[in-house]
Parts: structure tokens; sequence; C-alpha cells
């Protein structure tokens, strides 16, 4: 892969994004691994799930090159990868315990995994095939500008990120000590679509996905989970009350 030199200084990350990098990296210190990964709970496994069957199923990772924004510990680029079959993954996060942790997990597979800035990033145009970005950009205080990256390495964008019209995520973006410790600020599908069409994108395939929350009780996540299908195929109602939403955008050629 062809390696290009970025400006320094343009797009860094700002105190309150240092802030949520500190907090992953603690997380992986006290858990040796994220919260939501590693020892996690029964329905964040279910959560996380099928967040990934959503992704394989919107576009076709195999035979490609992938490069994974916001790869955090590499769990979930490992999954992509063994149920995906792309030709390779490149994962790249801020946060370098993350990192750490996902590089101990490559062994002999096609993965690569980096500490980066995800609005600068030192590869030319059109180095991958798709640019998955799962669960990163409600983190960001300059999301569009990561989309905008992603798109130039990538004719393929898919993007996987909490539901902004959910009443009860707002909530707990408002009121739980984690998700502010964290920096989450979900956004709606239309505001996506918006910075897509802006950064030359389009949207062609969406889906609102997942009805169970993370951090529940095991017995509210089972139940959630028998009625989960049932929710995602009502229109309006999976809007409201689903948790990810889930989208593929491609690149507008001129």
């Amino acid at each position: 892969m062809d390696i290009i030199t970025c400006a320094n200084g343009a797009n860094q990350v700002n105190r309150k994004e240092e802030l949520a990098i500190d907090a992953f990296n603690r997380d992986i210190a006290t858990n040796k691994g994220y919260l939501y990964t590693t020892n996690a709970r029964l329905s964040s496994y279910l959560a996380n799930s099928r967040q990934t069957e959503a992704a394989l199923g919107v576009v076709d990772f195999r035979g490609k090159r992938v490069l994974d924004i916001g790869c955090g510990d590499g769990t979930y680029t490992l999954e992509l990868f063994e149920r995906g079959k792309p030709a390779s993954m490149h994962g790249i996060d801020p946060a370098h315990e993350a990192i750490r942790i996902a590089q101990q997990k490559v062994e002999d597979r096609q993965m690569i995994f980096e500490v980066q800035n995800a609005y600068v990033l030192p590869y030319k145009a059109n180095s991958f095939d798709i640019a998955h970005i799962r669960g990163v950009l409600h983190h960001m205080d300059q999301p569009i500008d990561a989309l905008r990256e992603a798109i130039r390495l990538a004719p393929i964008l898919v993007v996987v990120e909490p539901n902004g019209y959910n009443p009860i995520l707002k909530l707990l973006e408002r009121f739980s000590s984690y998700h502010i410790e964290h920096q989450e600020k979900s956004y709606t599908s239309a505001t996506l679509k918006r910075w897509i069409k802006q950064i030359g994108g389009r949207v062609h395939t969406r889906r609102y996905v997942g009805l169970v929350p993370f951090f529940c009780p095991e017995w509210f996540a089972r139940l959630l989970k028998l009625i989960e299908r049932v929710v995602e195929r009502l229109p309006i109602i999976n809007a409201l009350a689903c948790g990810t939403y889930v989208f593929v955008a491609t690149r507008v050629e001129r």
C-alpha cells in the first residue's frame, strides 16, 4: 500500500475527543479490552452480533481491501474478517492501548492495526475498496471530516451508528455516566444523509436494526431479542425503537 505524508495540524483531535480516547484506554487497562467486547455481558454480545450481521448484509466484503476506521481493540475487525472474507483488513484507531490489544489478534491473517487520526490518514486516494465505520462518528466533534477522509480512500462506505431517532438513547447520552465519559452523541439518518451528500456521496442502502441495548439485564436482553426482527420490519416503529442505523454510501463520480 502506498503511504503519503499528511500535513501536521489539520483536523487534529481536540481536548474533548482526547478525554474520550483516554476513557477507552482506561477501559483497556482495567478490562484488557473494551467493556462491550471483553468479558462482555449477554446484552453487549447480542447487540454487537446484530451490528456485524447488518454490515455483512448490506455489502459484500469478499475479496475486498477493507479499511476499518475506529477499529478499537480489533474484536469486530477480526469478526468481519472471519465472516466477510475480505482480501485484507486495515484497522485504525486513536486509542493506543486498544491498538496494542488488536495487534495481538493478527496472527497470520492479512490484517494490520495502526494508531491513526481518522481525520487525516496517510494513505493515497482509493487505497481501499470499502471503508467500514462502526460506532465511531458519535464520539467525534468533526464527524463529517472523518466521512470525507473515508470516501477519499474508498468508493464505498459502510457506516454503523447509534440511531439518533431513538428517544431512550438520547436520554442515555444525556444522563448515563458511561455515555458522557465517552463523549457519545448520536445523529439522525437525515443528518448523516446530508453529510454524505456534502462530501460527494450518495446513500443507497439503509436499515434500522437491533433492539437489545448494551449493558442491560440478561432477562431483558433475551426478551427483546425474541421480538427484534419483527420490530426491525415495522416502518416508523423501527426508526424510533431500533438502537442502530446502518447504511451504505458510494462516491458520486464527476
